[in-house]
């Protein structure tokens, strides 16, 4: 299990940074590794995300100096998606499994995580994003159609799109973790605009099911003074609070949203017009 550390950066600063030095510190290019655990620890928040990749063994989620705890959700909870083949995610030995699709939420408290791959020659691929926790709440399995959808935008816009909320208060109960995967409709490029900024929480993104010749163009930084990443598929942006985040992709693709912060309240957004963009 590898875990590396982000640490967070003033707007001021980050306005400064050239397209090496903005990859460096918002965009994770490698999320998935076979056989392996791949984790950041980002200090927006100290939310922790990545993936969890198995193959033959199963592989266990372990704490480390960078938490400074006996096991990984003394003081935490996560959210899981598996974006791959089926799996099975065995906590505190009480097994579920998951097909594409298909995600969990996981309480303060668990000791023991481990996820494995039914085949693997079509490994399972466990997206997780976990945020600190003050109260623990039960474990949730929670089945793509058991998440709550919202419908948003139109073709006219090109952002046609199904929100599908998972770790939310509609769905299950967390202590701050809020998570979710947008779909786009057919023809769709954009997913989020206009945008928005919530200084009350941060987000990651993780764009997939993407063709390999696809980017997305994902928008970051102080609404009058925008940058911008180009991300490829299975790649997450640290999106701080200050700073909007939406993107558009040179052809279809699917993303998964995680976000910690001060509230749990999907429609406390701070909304940006376009024309008011620089």
């Amino acid at each position: 299990m590898q875990l590396h550390v982000r640490y967070a950066n003033h707007p001021e600063d980050a306005k400064h940074y050239d397209t090496n030095k903005q990859r460096e510190h918002f965009l994770v290019e490698q999320i998935f590794v076979p056989g392996d655990i791949e984790l950041t620890y980002s200090h927006q928040d100290r939310v922790v995300f990545g993936g969890v990749m198995p193959l033959s063994v199963d592989l266990k989620l372990e704490a480390g100096k960078e938490l400074g705890t006996a096991y990984f959700l003394e003081r935490r909870e996560l959210g899981c998606i598996n974006i791959g083949g089926t799996g099975m995610v065995k906590i505190d030995g009480t097994e579920y499994n998951l097909e594409k699709g298909d995600g969990i939420y996981i309480g303060m408290g668990v000791k023991d995580v481990q996820f494995s791959s039914r085949d693997a020659a079509v490994p399972a691929k466990f997206y997780l994003v976990s945020s600190p926790a003050h109260q623990s709440y039960p474990t949730v399995k929670i089945a793509k159609a058991q998440a709550n959808p919202r419908t948003l935008g139109s073709g006219e816009t090109s952002n046609a799109r199904t929100i599908y909320q998972y770790v939310h208060p509609a769905v299950c109960k967390s202590c701050q973790l809020v998570m979710g995967m947008t779909v786009l409709q057919k023809g769709s490029v954009w997913n989020t605009m206009p945008c928005h900024t919530h200084q009350r929480r941060m987000e990651v993104y993780l764009y997939f099911d993407m063709p390999p010749e696809t980017r997305v163009f994902h928008l970051f930084g102080e609404p009058s003074e925008t940058r911008h990443l180009v991300v490829a598929n299975e790649q997450a942006v640290i999106s701080p609070s200050w700073s909007i985040h939406s993107g558009v992709g040179t052809g279809s693709y699917t993303f998964i949203w995680g976000m910690a912060g001060e509230n749990q309240n999907f429609d406390d957004m701070d909304f940006v017009k376009p024309e008011d963009l620089r």
